[in-house]
């Protein structure tokens, strides 16, 4: 009897959020809001991790607070994020001054230190507690199995230095140094990687600085953006390939993922990390191990091998006919949720294959089926050529 009663009272929130007020019409607005299944597959027996590498809050220059940008990481079908608030440029901080001035006598507190992007600021130093925004994103991810990859911004003047995320950091409050050089060896100190971000912007060539020649002959720089937001840069996978460094695409987003993308029927820009498992340390270990692709825009760029690896793990082909001269009616069917457009020598125009849908190619006798994958970079102006082998 006691157990039934406890079952009871267990039940009675349950019931009470069943009844309906017959007064009341329910939307389709109040019906779950729904996220698209980004199905990947398994490649050289590795699961694919969808992460976001570089973005941004109200903690720094951004509209939305890291709990929601959890949120948006769930909704838009990805594993992880990264937090990286800029460490040096905080432009909401004032704004948040103000409105706490109740707190404060009436009193609006001047922002300190707030800019120190090309100048030092005072002795003082920042203020802020820049560890709070992570925490309150890992506190957020609970609710939603997204992973949250602590990091941080060093950003200082874009054309002759540039912006560097640090990831996997201990102590954000730990890394500015007014030589932007030693910010970056602060963060390796603790333990972080180091993303070169969005090599090309407001630059008119992708060439490395002065700056950067010295970061990465002193070894500090782990991987680069090849993608940011809507720009994408060809020629920095021939970098990263010279200079081993794991490939990126990140969104860098300060706006609603909603308004950049979702709104546009786009997946956002993803870093596609080959991992054991989605964790802290399973990430890394791919990271390290530069076993990523990046993902933006239709595109997918990176190490030509590994290309080859994920385009022949998400099709199939299958013979499906004869014709009387012996060539073969070959089904090519894209299994999995990124889409691919490739060449064969017969068409002079990409042929698109969207997730779920197949393409008919006929195939002479003793012949197999040659493609040029033009929605994957390899290099500048270079794409992955993969033979399927039609028997």
């Amino acid at each position: 009897m006691k157990k039934l009663l406890i079952l009871i009272i267990a039940l009675l929130p349950l019931y009470a959020s069943a009844q309906h007020n017959p007064e009341v019409l329910r939307s389709p607005v109040a019906q779950a809001a729904t996220r698209p299944d980004i199905v990947l597959p398994v490649v050289n027996g590795f699961n694919i991790y969808k992460a976001d590498l570089h973005t941004h809050s109200i903690y720094s220059d951004a509209d939305v607070t890291p709990a929601l940008r959890v949120r948006e990481a769930f909704y838009d079908g990805l594993d992880a994020i990264a937090i990286t608030e800029h460490i040096e440029y905080r432009r909401i901080e004032p704004k948040m001054l103000k409105f706490l001035k109740g707190y404060t006598g009436g009193k609006a507190l001047k922002a300190e230190n707030n800019d120190v992007i090309r100048e030092p600021g005072t002795e003082r130093g920042i203020l802020a507690d820049l560890n709070y925004p992570v925490a309150e994103a890992v506190k957020e991810s609970k609710k939603w199995g997204v992973l949250v990859i602590p990091g941080a911004e060093i950003t200082r003047e874009p054309v002759k230095i540039g912006h560097f995320n640090a990831l996997f950091t201990k102590d954000n409050n730990a890394i500015y140094d007014p030589d932007a050089l030693q910010s970056i060896r602060n963060a390796r100190k603790q333990g972080a990687i180091i993303q070169h971000n969005h090599p090309g912007w407001r630059r008119t060539s992708n060439a490395k600085t002065e700056f950067e020649k010295q970061a990465y002959s002193e070894g500090l720089i782990d991987g680069v953006e090849v993608a940011n937001g809507g720009s994408l840069y060809p020629n920095i996978i021939d970098r990263a390939r010279e200079e081993n460094l794991y490939v990126a695409s990140n969104t860098d987003i300060h706006i609603t993922t909603a308004e950049y993308y979702r709104l546009k029927n786009q997946l956002r820009n993803m870093t596609l990390i080959f991992a054991k498992e989605c964790t802290l340390k399973g990430l890394r270990e791919g990271l390290e191990a530069k076993r990523t692709l990046a993902y933006a825009g239709g595109y997918i760029m990176g190490g030509e091998q590994l290309l080859k690896d994920l385009f022949l793990a998400s099709i199939k082909w299958e013979v499906i006919g004869t014709e009387k001269k012996g060539a073969r009616k070959v089904l090519v069917t894209n299994c999995y949720s990124l889409p691919f457009e490739y060449k064969t020598s017969k068409n002079a125009y990409p042929i698109v294959l969207a997730p779920g849908q197949s393409v008919l190619h006929t195939v002479a006798k003793d012949k197999d089926l040659n493609l040029t994958v033009t929605s994957m970079l390899c290099g500048d102006g270079a794409n992955p050529k993969v033979k399927l082998v039609v028997k």
